[in-house]
């Protein structure tokens, strides 16, 4: 008897920890998929859904705030994406925002991911619609990597053929690069162009002190003073030009205005006289 008690036993604390666990488990998984609680629910339509499957997170500022409930195929272009959200956080969904699909890390699941609006006060409402962005295919990425590679290639071919001409060629360019005399050379040429332009401004501010050539360039400056005060009187005559034609303007339109002022009263008392 009290070996068969203590079989019992054991078989009763199996049981009621296996219960607690099933009860756990459903707890979680109905927490996770949002079975519990008050929610609401959203849609967005897409292109491509990119490998994303009913189940997977929906994220909001980093935030998991729901899931993927249903994913529907429209036509050949257009996919709609159900989304089931906790009710929490739907003060915080304007009706601008925005869905996207990405990645749970590098290799990951795929994560729906919506964005905040900007311009929007407007909350958005249960079963409404939201707008979403396109995501950057992996196929896209692959294309513009190869493009870069290839690029790489061509650059680096060309950058072969230009040192093995440098090193054997007998251009210009290679001599000044391989010989240290035709180095020299345009470097005490561009010395010398330096001390020559460096002397020929000496020159001019002395020529400018120069009793003999002061008066002209006195002349030469009094003459552009002269030029820049007539282009400032010719900007003032236009600008009273433009003022006076406003003025005339303005008063043949209070002139139109009094004389059809002046028709209409007319046409008023012969109006009255009539009747």
């Amino acid at each position: 008897m009290d070996k068969q008690s203590g079989y019992t036993w054991k078989l009763g604390m199996f049981v009621t920890v296996g219960l607690l666990l099933f009860i756990m488990a459903i707890y979680f998984i109905g927490k996770q998929k949002n079975l519990f609680g008050s929610t609401f629910h959203i849609t967005s339509q897409f292109k491509t859904v990119s490998g994303l499957e009913v189940g997977n997170n929906v994220r909001f500022s980093g935030i998991n705030i729901g899931t993927v409930e249903e994913i529907r195929l429209i036509n050949d272009s257009s996919v709609v994406v159900s989304m089931v959200i906790k009710d929490d956080v739907r003060e915080f969904i304007k009706t601008d925002a925005r869905a996207s699909i990405g990645s749970d890390g590098l290799m990951g699941d795929k994560v729906l991911t919506i964005s905040p609006g900007v311009k929007s006060t407007k909350v958005v409402e249960n079963n409404g619609a939201i707008a979403s962005l396109n995501g950057i295919e992996m196929q896209d990425l692959m294309k513009s990597v190869k493009k870069s590679v290839d690029n790489a290639a061509v650059i680096t071919d060309e950058l072969a053929i230009f040192s093995h001409s440098m090193n054997n060629g007998n251009g210009a360019l290679a001599r000044l690069v391989r010989d240290d005399k035709m180095a020299s050379s345009v470097s005490k040429t561009l010395s010398n162009l330096e001390s020559g332009t460096k002397g020929f401004s000496e020159n001019m501010e002395a020529a400018k002190s120069n009793f003999l050539l002061r008066g002209y360039y006195k002349k030469k400056e009094k003459q552009k003073k002269k030029q820049q005060e007539e282009i400032k009187e010719k900007k003032e005559e236009q600008q009273e030009k433009a003022e006076k034609e406003k003025e005339e303007k303005l008063k043949e339109q209070k002139e139109k205005e009094e004389k059809q002022k002046e028709e209409d009263a007319k046409k008023a008392e012969a109006q009255k006289e009539k009747k």
